[in-house]
This record gives C-alpha cells, structure tokens and sequence, in this order.
C-alpha cells in the first residue's frame, strides 16, 4: 500500500527537520572546536551523524513505500553560544522539539490507520527517549558544575569517549 499525499508530505517535512538538526549540532561541534572543547565537539559531530542516519531511515522508508523524497533546503543554524551550558540546554529544548514532531506522525500515522509507518516510527519514538535523556543529562552535570572549569574539562574528556 502506498502512503498518502499527506503522510509523504509529514515525512518529506521531517527529513528536513532532520537535517535541520543535523547541521544544528554541526554548528554547535564548531563551536565547541573555537572553544578548545574537543570532548563536546566529538559528541556533537557524533549527533550529527545520527542526525544525517535518522534522515535517510526516513527516506529509505518513502522509497519502500512507493513515495517520493524531496530533498529541502536546510537552514542555517545558529553559531555562537554563552557557554557549553547554553549549547547542551540548546540541544536538550531541540530534542524535545524533535519528540514533539515525532509524536505528531504517530498522532497522523493512527488517524489513517497507517499500520506499517506506526510500526516505523516506534523505532524513532525510542530513540527520541535516549537522545532526549542523553542531553539532559549532560544538562544537569553542567548545571551542577556551575562553570567550574576543572569540571567542565572533565565533561569535556568523558563526552571525547562516545
């Protein structure tokens, strides 16, 4: 079964949402290189790449259904921040976004009773708790730091193993 002109075009969006993202965190693992933070540039190119993956699963996912991808323009993201706090609060509010995108296919995807891209997008439903956590996390470790810088350095050299 073929996907409907409105659900091609839900997933066409979130490609581009996707990428979008993609480039966020690329902006952001530049930013924390200018900063000598090498650590959260690693992490951030990391999510990057999944970003890039979590786009085309999606066009993969159009194609096996007989759909078309359109490939969108990305904006440009945003290239300085106060401090690493700012940058991970950034992608923790950005993954909540994300989610809240995500729940809004799987809202469409029941409303047609679209069985197969429920059974898609539970693997993205899943995914968004991790990065959602992921993010959070470092959040919190920042927060807790309150800018000590011994301790940000120690963020840095932990978040360079992922």
């Amino acid at each position: 079964m073929k996907l409907s002109d409105a659900m091609t075009a839900a997933i066409n969006d979130q490609i581009k949402a996707e990428l979008d993202s993609a480039y966020i965190y690329l902006a952001m693992s530049a930013y924390f290189e200018d900063c000598g933070l090498s650590g959260m540039a690693h992490w951030m190119r990391k999510q990057y790449k999944e970003e890039v993956e979590h786009a085309e699963k999606f066009i993969d996912y159009l194609y096996e259904r007989g759909a078309r991808f359109i490939v969108p323009e990305t904006a440009k993201p945003k290239e300085s921040y106060e401090n690493a706090l700012d940058v991970f609060k950034t992608a923790y509010a950005h993954e909540q976004y994300v989610t809240s995108r995500i729940y809004k296919l799987v809202d469409m995807a029941t409303a047609e009773k679209d069985y197969a891209t429920l059974s898609m997008l539970k693997w993205y439903v899943d995914e968004q708790v991790e990065e959602e956590a992921n993010a959070g996390g470092i959040v919190e470790k920042l927060e807790f730091l309150g800018g000590d810088k011994h301790g940000i350095y120690a963020v840095d050299r932990e978040l360079s193993s992922r």
